[in-house]
């Protein structure tokens, strides 16, 4: 198998990288779609322990995050705890094609609509600068590397922030892969948390 570089290279047996990419999109997304409803529950609630254990967002941050959809973990209780450490919960909105994503403070109260694409997010609120983002991770490896659904928007949000905010991929063991074979604009995660703990890949995990 080699390993790709550019959007034109190949990976297995002559396979275009994003073909294989949309391959293993697609494996993965089927893995957690065949999570049962409890042990879903469970994983997740083991997530959140690990995030409260392992991690504290400097004070008055804000903290970004996705509202959990096709059977992503659901962090939303490490925000609520966060919260009343005085942080400020974010999640972002897509405000044009291709440009990088927005964030709005959210709450529990906070009216809720759908996003072009259909995902819950803020109607209305402040617009805020995370310093933290929380990432699902539809697969990943060891060195930080990530997959999403394809649409590259928070590969050019981390892009665009400056300063970078401090990127937490969260996601379930099930999705975990030797190599995501990364190409040039593919952005690296400070850390990774899963049911199975909170690992830290750079120096800056402690900001």
């Amino acid at each position: 198998m080699k390993i790709a570089t550019e959007d034109n290279t190949t990976c297995r047996q002559g396979q275009p990288h994003q073909e294989w990419r949309q391959a293993l999109r697609t494996e993965m997304l089927a893995r957690r779609a065949a999570l049962q409803a409890e042990e879903h529950r469970f994983l997740s609630a083991q997530i959140v322990a690990h995030l409260a254990a392992n991690f504290s967002p400097p004070s008055a941050a804000v903290v970004g995050f996705c509202w959990p959809i096709r059977q992503e973990p659901d962090i939303r209780a490490a925000l609520l705890h966060w919260r009343h450490l005085g942080i400020q919960a974010a999640l972002p909105v897509v405000v044009a094609p291709q440009a990088p994503l927005q964030f709005r403070a959210w709450s529990p109260d906070t009216p809720m609509i759908a996003d072009v694409h259909g995902i819950p997010t803020s109607a209305a609120g402040d617009w805020l600068t995370p310093q933290v983002l929380l990432l699902p991770l539809n697969a990943f490896d060891a060195a930080g590397y990530r997959l999403g659904y394809g649409g590259g928007y928070f590969d050019r949000t981390l892009a665009a922030l400056s300063p970078k905010p401090l990127c937490i991929g969260v996601g379930f063991e099930i999705n975990r892969v030797d190599n995501i074979r990364p190409l040039a604009h593919d952005q690296k995660m400070d850390c990774i948390v899963t049911e199975n703990g909170f690992l830290a890949l750079t120096g800056t995990a402690n900001r």
